[in-house]
């Protein structure tokens, strides 16, 4: 089995900041790429960062230098620093990533069970 487990959320006033983490756990073999998405009441999930296994990294066009994703491969971890948070980031934010598991051939996409960050005043 295999559990990501994310951490980091809470509330936050405009402006504020906030760094999630996101620890993956279990019979894991290798880590491909990892990512952040968030979802907002009545939204649909969006891409909000990703990182390769080698480093390379993508943002949404609305978080570009404001938030920064990195991963730490010997922890298994992949990290959010998000600055000068908006109210209208307030949202669920989710890990993912693709693993592949130990005696297996093939990557598997893996959701933590997502953390709530609140921006408001």
């Amino acid at each position: 089995q295999v559990q990501l487990v994310e951490s980091g959320g809470g509330l936050v006033q405009p402006g504020g900041s906030l760094r999630l983490s996101c620890a993956a756990s279990g019979s894991i073999f290798r880590i491909n790429g990892m990512g952040w998405y968030r979802q907002a009441p009545g939204n649909q999930r969006e891409l909000v960062a990703s990182i390769s296994s080698g480093g390379s990294t993508n943002y949404a066009r609305s978080v570009k230098g404001r938030f920064t994703i990195s991963r730490d491969n010997a922890k298994n971890t992949v990290y959010l620093q998000m600055n000068s948070l908006k109210p209208e980031e307030t949202a669920v934010y989710y890990c993912n990533a693709g693993i592949v598991r130990r005696t297996l051939s093939y990557s598997s996409t893996y959701w933590g069970q997502g953390t709530q960050v609140t921006v408001s005043s």
